[in-house]
Parts: C-alpha cells; sequence; structure tokens
C-alpha cells in the first residue's frame, strides 16, 4: 500500500490511478494522518433487473380499481369513535 501526502496526489494523479489500474491502494494522508484511500473501482454486486424482467410474475386483481364505498365516509368529522 503506497501512502503519500495530499500535495503529492494533486501533482501525480496520473501515476496513481496507474498504479491503481495495476491493483495497488493508495492512502492519502495529511500531516502523516491518513484520510483517504484511492482503490479500484468495483461495480456493485448486485445487478438492477432490466425492465419487463418481472413479466408474468405480479398479478393485479380484476377489482383493484373499484371503488371503497366506506372509505371517505368513515374519515368524516364527528364520525370518529370516542377515545
Amino acid at each position: 500500500m503506497l501512502t503519500v501526502n495530499v500535495h503529492d496526489a494533486k501533482t501525480r494523479l496520473s501515476r496513481l490511478l496507474a498504479e491503481v489500474e495495476k491493483g495497488e491502494s493508495v492512502v492519502i494522508a495529511r500531516a502523516g494522518r491518513p484520510i483517504a484511500t484511492l482503490t479500484a473501482y468495483q461495480p456493485p454486486a448486485r445487478r438492477v433487473a432490466s425492465p419487463g424482467s418481472m413479466a408474468g410474475k405480479i398479478a393485479m386483481s380484476d377489482d383493484f380499481d373499484e371503488p371503497l364505498d366506506d372509505l371517505f365516509d368513515a374519515l368524516k368529522p364527528g364520525d370518529a369513535p370516542a377515545a
């Protein structure tokens, strides 16, 4: 693991990235105290599902859009049960 200070990291970024591409990790330090690590990008472990991949796996009831007759009646003021 290579350690460089902030100034060196700014001036040698291209070279540091080349080291990272080779598999090296780079620690960036300020006043000798590590503050960041420069490592190779790792793609997310889980893929995002492509559009349409759930086709045939989701079902919707035939009456999903039927009105809920009593729903709004229960929300009228004054009809709430006593606490």
